[in-house]
């Protein structure tokens, strides 16, 4: 008997070819503090059928009438359902490359995930698991948006340990078999995207792969563990997005017979399965800028911080050292954290942040890349530069920890984030 390996083949819609390089959008949570690219991303998709129409960007929030929108968006795919904008790929992956913008090539698998084998929660030890602590304020609006919605598209990026390159790779060397559904440049800077439709017959090979990687014994293996439930798939990239699709299918079940939940397509969201150790697959940091704070107040309260333990923290017993950068304008200067509280910088620094905004107000944003945080200082932002995690620790650190903070790191730079373009049906 087969076991529940978490990833399948699914009914997969792709836009038809001419509507492609004006449909195909970065995710919603990019560029949150850059209303300048979504409004070029605006002007590049009016007046033609576009993914853009079917979200809310994030950088919108607080901006626009955003039940109007959501309502809008449910319109536009119930439309573009209508006027036939889709070729449907049945029962199938996508075998996608995405050459990036510095010529790096980036693969991945498009299929569905079975939600049942994911859960978001703290202390979550399913098959599949987030990799970030969910902020599970930013999980309403993503509900809103897919609740009731006749399609979905996905953002998320799950990563699969797979260092012997047994699941995708295998596939990779046999794409010359398979029809191309897509090859075309993605807008503003995004790259190069290349698709071949892969029928379910594949599955027969992906799925003992699949399995061999959840095997709990050779899980621990691969992370020098023991006893610690296997871990499938760690959500790189859309947890929130991926957290409200659970959300979601958890309401809707409890409506349904035991016959309907097995097969409703609700209990399924598409994603991208990518292998960690692609060398497509890089680790950047999420950097943090602070608004509507005093500057000099914040830089004087965190450099006194990172030479002392603050009340109610506890200073790892054998830790090193932590180093980030703080910016105040064109400002520069390298912070060493004395007693670190957490394993990774990020963590250490954004309990401060946590305890600073809380005492003293403002707000803080996540930022993807040194330019785009450096240019937010020069206009008045206070910010903070943090350095990278090394992506072969992720695992390891999920599994012994638990999830990682909030915001910890980012595949790849903004623009190479996902691009919104296969769709699938969820009622």
């Amino acid at each position: 008997m087969k076991k529940n390996t978490a990833f399948y083949p699914g009914d997969i819609l792709i836009p038809k070819e001419h509507l492609r390089p004006r449909f195909s959008v970065v995710a919603c949570d990019q560029f949150t503090s850059q209303p300048d690219y979504w409004a070029e991303t605006a002007a590049l998709a009016e007046g033609h059928p576009s993914a853009l129409h079917m979200i809310l960007p994030e950088a919108l929030l607080g901006r626009v009438d955003e039940e109007a929108r959501i309502t809008a968006a449910k319109e536009t795919m119930d439309w573009y359902l209508r006027d036939g904008l889709f070729d449907c790929l049945p029962q199938s992956f996508v075998y996608l490359e995405r050459t990036l913008r510095d010529g790096q090539v980036r693969r991945g698998l498009m299929g569905v995930l079975d939600l049942e084998c994911y859960d978001y929660r703290k202390g979550s030890r399913t098959l599949v698991r987030p990799t970030e602590a969910t902020v599970t304020q930013r999980i309403p609006p993503r509900m809103k948006l897919r609740q009731g919605a006749s399609l979905e598209m996905p953002h998320a990026m799950l990563l699969i340990d797979d260092p012997d390159c047994t699941v995708i790779e295998p596939l990779a060397a046999r794409k010359e078999e398979f029809p191309c559904c897509y090859d075309f440049d993605l807008m503003q800077g995004g790259g190069h995207l290349k698709g071949w439709a892969l029928p379910h017959s594949c599955y027969e090979s992906v799925q003992p792969a699949l399995e061999k990687l959840a095997d709990s014994k050779a899980f621990n293996q691969r992370l020098g563990t023991s006893r610690k439930p296997a871990i499938l798939c760690a959500v790189g990239d859309g947890n929130h997005t991926l957290a409200a699709a659970r959300a979601c299918w958890e309401e809707l079940r409890e409506t349904l017979t035991e016959e309907e939940r097995a097969c409703h397509p609700a209990r399924w969201a598409l994603v991208e399965l990518c292998n960690l150790h692609d060398p497509g697959v890089t680790f950047l940091p999420i950097h943090r800028a602070v608004f509507d704070v005093d500057p000099a107040h914040f830089r004087a309260a965190l450099l006194q911080w990172a030479e002392t333990v603050p009340e109610g923290e506890k200073p790892l017993p054998t830790a090193k050292r932590q180093q980030f950068t703080l910016l105040t304008g064109s400002r520069e200067k390298k912070v060493s954290i004395k007693l670190p509280a957490h394993p990774l910088t990020v963590g250490s620094v954004q309990g401060f942040l946590d305890r600073y905004l809380k005492k003293h107000g403002g707000r803080v944003d996540y930022i993807h890349g040194d330019d785009a945080l450096r240019q937010l200082c020069r206009e008045g932002a206070v910010g903070l530069l943090l350095p990278p995690m090394p992506k072969d620790a992720l695992f390891y650190t999920v599994a012994t920890q638990g999830a990682l903070p909030a915001k910890t790191f980012s595949i790849g730079e903004a623009w190479d984030k996902r691009y919104y373009l296969e769709c699938r049906k969820i009622r």
